[in-house]
Parts: structure tokens; C-alpha cells; sequence
């Protein structure tokens, strides 16, 4: 294949010259393309999708929620405060946010501070309990532990909580609301907390012992960081919310599926999920974890709104 272009001479007239297009050349220039769009989707991935926030919405039908009693949720999964991708600005844009949903409720779903295996900044001392203090709401603000707060940080993600005054459920029940309004909020202990070894882990978790605390039929919603347990969960819980996964954090063809930290793999990745009559919505949360990037999973803050 050739391509004609053509120049002047010294006279000014035309020279008409050939160029050779060769597969070679072809295949070069695909190359170079190829090259250059991996290297600005490792780009966006790396400093800009991680810096961005969303709030997604959810209305959904509960069989187990009594119609008209209405209540409305703010979700906060996954923090990961810290550098690169969670710093001062970017944790207060989030509380600032969450605040301005004006929720009935504020749930915290565990990881709270960012660990990887190569340094990362992190927020000054005392500078995340005084940003999570800011959040407030009605029904007020409830936390549970994420299995990176064992891990790392388990003394300083419970100072921090606690200095915001911040009551953790760990394997609790508590009932909220007022007459004719009233729910259960329950939370159990981390899933994943002590690492055994050759990918085994003991949790603190203790589903029974915490649904056994709910003592009338009001309507349940149940916190869990990882969503893996929630084919035990049964029907009598209206709701189950869970972090976690961050929604596979890097959503690309081949590669993302691989990413989701559960046994179950995609099942449980992300959104509103129904099996059997129960429902679970899973937040892609806001920080990263394993390597500071995201990709088609853009940092959230979640509002359901129930008994609509």
C-alpha cells in the first residue's frame, strides 16, 4: 500500500513523492496508540476517578419493611483515610456531603484508615475523629469494624470512634425511632479479623447472638463489612448493608471479577443484590485498598430511602 503527499521544489513546483504504509508500520502505530491509552487510563485510575464522589441513590422495596414507615440512610464504607487518594480536603468533601443529605441515619461500614505495602501519608493525629465528630444525624451515627481495622489499626480506629463519640456495634442490637416508627439496627463483629494463615481467618462475628437481641417484630437493619455472610442472613432481616469490596475497585474486562475480595466472587460485588425474597446493598465505598486506583467504581456515598 502506498499513500502520494507531495512538497515544493526550489522552483515551487510540486514533487509528488510515495510512502510506504507496511504492515509494520501499521502495527507500530497501533502500538503507539495502545500505549498511550493504557498509559492515560493508569492516569485517570491513579489520580483522578479516586478523587471524584458520588452519592448513590437508592428506593427499595422491602418485604419486610412496613410501607410508609419511612426512613432514610447514609452510607460511609470504606474510607481508607490516608494518602494518596484519602487526604484532609477529600475526608471532609465526604462528611461535608454526607452532612448535607440529611439523613434520618448515619451508618459507618468499617476501614477506616488507609495501609499499603508502600508508604502513604497519613491524616494528622486526632484529625479523623475530629471530621468523623462532624457527621450528625437524628437516629444518630453508628459504626461498625472493617477487617483492615483489625489487621493494622484496631487501638486507633477505636480511639478515633470513640473520641467521636461514635457507639460501635459489635455483635449488638439496638432499637431506634419513635412509637410507630421503630426499627432494629444491628452490627456484627468483623468476618475476617485475625488472619490464620494460608488464607484462613477467624472472625468475631456472631450472627445468632446478635439477631437473637432483637425482642419484637419491628423491622431489622443489619450492618456487615464483608458481604460473604449474607446467604445466612435470614428473611427476618429487612436489610443488610455492606462495604468491603469497593465494588472490585478496578473494573476492566478480564480483570475485574478477579479483584473483588470474596469467595464468592462477583455475587456479592456491588449494588442493590436480591436473593430469595432478602435483600443487601453493597457500597463501592470511597478509599482504595491494594493499590491506590480505581476504575469504573467511583468513590460514593450511599443514601437509601425506605418505606417510600
Amino acid at each position: 500500500m502506498t499513500a502520494d503527499t507531495s512538497a515544493r521544489n526550489g522552483s515551487g513546483a510540486s514533487v509528488a513523492r510515495k510512502i510506504r504504509v507496511t504492515r509494520r508500520r501499521v502495527v507500530a502505530g497501533a502500538a503507539a496508540l495502545a500505549g498511550l491509552s493504557v498509559a492515560a487510563t493508569a492516569a485517570y485510575a491513579a489520580a483522578i476517578e479516586p478523587q471524584g464522589l458520588i452519592v448513590t441513590r437508592y428506593v427499595p422495596s422491602l418485604p419486610s419493611w412496613p410501607a410508609g414507615r419511612k426512613l432514610s440512610v447514609t452510607v460511609i464504607a470504606d474510607l481508607h483515610s490516608g494518602g494518596p487518594n484519602m487526604l484532609v480536603p477529600h475526608v471532609q468533601h465526604v462528611i461535608d456531603t454526607a452532612n448535607g443529605l440529611n439523613s434520618d441515619l448515619v451508618v459507618l461500614l468499617g476501614d477506616y484508615i488507609a495501609r499499603y505495602r508502600f508508604k502513604t501519608e497519613r491524616l494528622p493525629d486526632g484529625r479523623l475523629s475530629a471530621e468523623l465528630a462532624r457527621l450528625k444525624a437524628p437516629l444518630g451515627v453508628w459504626a461498625i469494624l472493617g477487617n483492615h481495622d483489625w489487621w493494622y489499626e484496631i487501638s486507633t480506629v477505636r480511639r478515633a470512634l470513640a473520641d467521636a463519640r461514635i457507639p460501635v456495634l459489635e455483635n449488638n442490637a439496638v432499637k431506634l425511632g419513635t412509637e410507630g416508627r421503630q426499627f432494629w439496627l444491628a452490627g456484627i463483629g468483623d468476618q475476617l479479623a485475625h488472619l490464620l494463615g494460608h488464607g484462613r481467618f477467624r472472625g468475631e462475628d456472631d450472627l445468632p447472638g446478635t439477631l437473637a437481641q432483637v425482642r419484637t417484630g419491628d423491622p431489622v437493619l443489619l450492618l456487615v463489612h464483608e458481604p460473604d455472610i449474607f446467604p445466612r442472613v435470614p428473611e427476618r432481616v429487612a436489610l443488610t448493608l455492606a462495604g468491603h469490596t469497593h465494588g472490585g475497585q478496578i473494573r476492566l474486562p478480564f480483570i475485574w471479577p478477579a479483584f473483588v475480595p470474596s469467595k464468592l466472587g462477583k455475587r456479592f460485588a456491588y449494588g442493590h443484590i436480591v436473593e430469595d425474597g432478602r435483600h443487601m446493598i453493597v457500597s463501592g465505598g470511597l478509599g482504595t485498598s491494594v493499590v491506590p486506583a480505581r476504575l469504573g467504581v467511583p468513590p460514593e456515598v450511599v443514601r437509601i430511602e425506605l418505606g417510600a
